[in-house]
């Protein structure tokens, strides 16, 4: 096993500490750069099409012309994984990052002799960066805080197109986690209404039955998507409207949906307690189900990942 991950950036598989993006790039200028996290589950991407799909979508609304078909990004991205294989353990998996900006800005152009493209760079990396610390939380849930930081609304930045103009998440994390380590940021709308959580999905459990955001102020997760599906083939009704804090606090379950961890249990809501403050029975279920659909404890593998740095 080899520790030297190789990514796709510009045209070339490099060293991904030797991929460098230039200071005049749109991406650092205005957060102008559209993205996917897929992650893998026995080394196999899940729902990788999906994610290329909304990262198509993404730049035909940004007007990025990206050069390339979305057969030829997946192609790539497969190469990409296949020369990474190498550089993981057995029973590891890994993410995978798609991003493009616009390039380098125009004023710059003098800089650059061969013409201004976009920024293209396909890269993975092992998940216990992301996931393995966050593994004892499956068995006590995290306490959801809704922040002051509010979602900003579609009409100023679509938040299904997935973007990197994200600076009110990292407000919103760093408000909730003055609460501890626990705590995770839960936005809301300019209604009060709940949106999503900092790069998740959120649900309820009300009487055996699930309810998530309306699809509006949201990014319309993958996985979200997935698990509404599941849901259904469980025979567990799914609902999509609006939610305030008080349906948090009134609900049985709770629970983030994202692509790294698929699911986190919310067992508190700004410290009070939801539920009977432990890991719900549909909570479990739909994350047992989801385990068995990819062929991954999912909570087991993460569990596993937690010293590994």
């Amino acid at each position: 096993m080899t520790d030297k991950r190789k990514i796709y950036f510009n045209g070339e598989f490099v060293d991904e500490l030797d991929a460098r993006v230039s200071i005049f790039d749109s991406a650092l200028m205005f957060g102008d750069l559209v993205f996917e996290m897929t992650r893998s589950f026995k080394h196999e991407p899940f729902k990788l099409r999906e994610h290329l799909e909304r990262l198509y979508v993404g730049l035909k609304i940004l007007e990025i012309d990206p050069l390339m078909t979305i057969d030829q990004m997946e192609d790539l991205t497969k190469q990409v994984v296949e020369m990474n294989l190498p550089t993981f353990k057995p029973g590891i998996d890994f993410q995978i990052m798609h991003s493009v900006s616009r390039g380098p800005l125009g004023p710059y152009h003098s800089l650059f002799p061969d013409g201004l493209k976009p920024t293209i760079y396909i890269n993975c990396w092992p998940l216990y960066w992301h996931v393995g610390a966050l593994s004892h939380l499956y068995d006590t849930g995290v306490n959801a805080i809704i922040t002051s930081q509010r979602s900003v609304p579609a009409q100023y930045i679509d938040p299904k197109m997935k973007n990197r103009s994200r600076i009110y998440y990292q407000i919103a994390n760093m408000q909730a986690h003055k609460f501890g380590d626990d705590a995770w940021a839960l936005l809301t709308d300019d209604d009060g209404f709940i949106t999503e959580g900092t790069g998740a999905n959120f649900f309820i459990v009300k009487n055996g039955e699930l309810i998530t955001p309306e699809p509006r102020n949201i990014l319309r997760g993958v996985t979200r998507e997935a698990i509404i599906n599941l849901a259904e083939k469980l025979g567990i009704t799914c609902h999509e409207k609006n939610i305030e804090a008080y349906d948090v606090v009134a609900s049985d379950e709770a629970f983030f949906s994202s692509t790294p961890f698929v699911m986190m249990p919310a067992t508190k809501i700004n410290g009070l307690t939801i539920g009977n403050g432990t890991v719900g029975n549909v909570t479990k279920l739909i994350l047992k189900e989801f385990s068995k659909m990819v062929d991954v404890d999912i909570v087991d593998q993460a569990k596993k990942m937690r010293p590994l740095k």
